[in-house]
């Protein structure tokens, strides 16, 4: 399977690094086998090529089958125009790879109910998914800008979609939920929002297509208050950009830490982008404190919807149960009586996991 690793910034390159050290404990012993091709892209890249996004990367991720990718942006982004930023570098490579469907599973790891804030009988059995449209609304409308007029001034963006945007997100989240358990959650804000309004109408034209899913819709506000009052009561969850990017991080409590949490966004073809949920962390990058779980996790995701390797895929979710049973956590999940370790002790242990695994199959 050919591989773009990509990564990026702060503890992108951290957690990375322990992705990538499952894969190669995957590939010993005639494992399956990964070309794996490294690339700069974020604050590195700029820093290095003065783009965030070289075409040297770009062409990379098109060549590839799986693209694992770290996090992006520094304090130092902040500084520079909106374009030259890390994040901006992301922004484009999804959208010149079409990569629509933004995919991040909360699954609430039984060796982790006390992790997290929420009392365990909420969060008890939690198996969801967030569909996230990844490449249009208010994050790629124009007109956009800021007026600095002095004593005048404003800023603007624009929300838009269209009707082709909502549909194919809508035709992957039925059938996401036929895979699940046949049941589909549009979210949206039709009661202000005329995006919203076409975006009910159109995942409403959709259903038709798919008469054994129950479809529901919800609001975003009340949606926030009910994913974490009872989020058991969710299968999969649709909704556009910047709802879908808010309610993920929220949803990632149920899992114990925004670390937990991997994604996958994915084109029509299936090429994908895997990515912790996380972001760059600047403040605790460098320190082995990072949890890398869920850079792990998504090359998991990876090796399943990318590489078709179901079983490289179960197993190393798997190595990741089994290291969590064995009382092993970060920081960010510890717990009284586990042993803590730091980011690369975590891919150690994983790895471990693994061939200890496979030798007792």
């Amino acid at each position: 399977m050919r591989i773009a690793v990509l990564p990026g910034d702060g503890i992108g390159q951290e957690v990375t690094a322990q992705a990538v050290k499952v894969l190669r404990a995957l590939s010993a012993n005639n494992g399956p086998q990964f070309e794996m091709t490294e690339a700069l892209l974020g604050d590195c890249a700029f820093d290095a090529h003065g783009d965030p996004l070289p075409e040297a990367t770009l062409e990379a991720a098109r060549r590839a089958e799986g693209i694992l990718f770290g996090a992006a942006g520094t304090y130092e982004s902040d500084l520079r125009p909106p374009e030259s930023r890390g994040g901006h570098g992301l922004l484009r490579l999804r959208k010149a790879l079409d990569l629509f469907a933004n995919f991040r599973p909360v699954y609430a790891f039984p060796e982790l109910l006390g992790a997290s804030s929420l009392r365990r009988e909420v969060i008890e059995g939690v198996d969801l998914v967030v569909l996230r449209e990844l490449t249009s609304d208010i994050y790629f409308g124009t007109p956009r800008g800021i007026d600095r007029t002095p004593g005048r001034r404003s800023a603007h963006n624009t929300m838009r979609y269209t009707e082709a945007e909502v549909a194919r997100v809508a035709h992957a989240g039925f059938q996401a939920a036929r895979r699940r358990r046949r049941q589909l959650c549009s979210v949206d804000k039709a009661n202000v929002l005329e995006t919203s309004v076409l975006w009910r109408e159109l995942v409403g034209e959709v259903a038709r297509d798919y008469p054994d899913v129950e479809l529901r819709h919800e609001y975003v506000d009340a949606m926030a208050m009910h994913l974490i009052r009872r989020p058991r009561d969710f299968d999969v969850i649709v909704t556009g950009n910047i709802f879908g990017d808010i309610l993920s991080d929220a949803a990632a409590m149920l899992t114990g830490s925004i670390g937990m949490l991997p994604s996958a966004s994915l084109n029509a073809e299936s090429l994908g982008l895997y990515e912790p949920v996380h972001g760059s962390a600047p403040d605790i990058a460098g320190k082995d404190i990072a949890n890398p779980l869920a850079s792990i996790l998504s090359a998991a995701m990876m090796l399943r919807h990318s590489g078709g390797q179901e079983a490289a895929a179960s197993l190393v979710e798997a190595a990741v149960r089994r290291v969590l049973a064995e009382g092993y956590r970060t920081g960010d999940i510890m717990e009284p009586g586990a042993t803590r370790l730091g980011t690369q002790a975590m891919g150690d242990a994983v790895a471990a996991a693994i061939a200890s695994l496979r030798s007792a199959a």
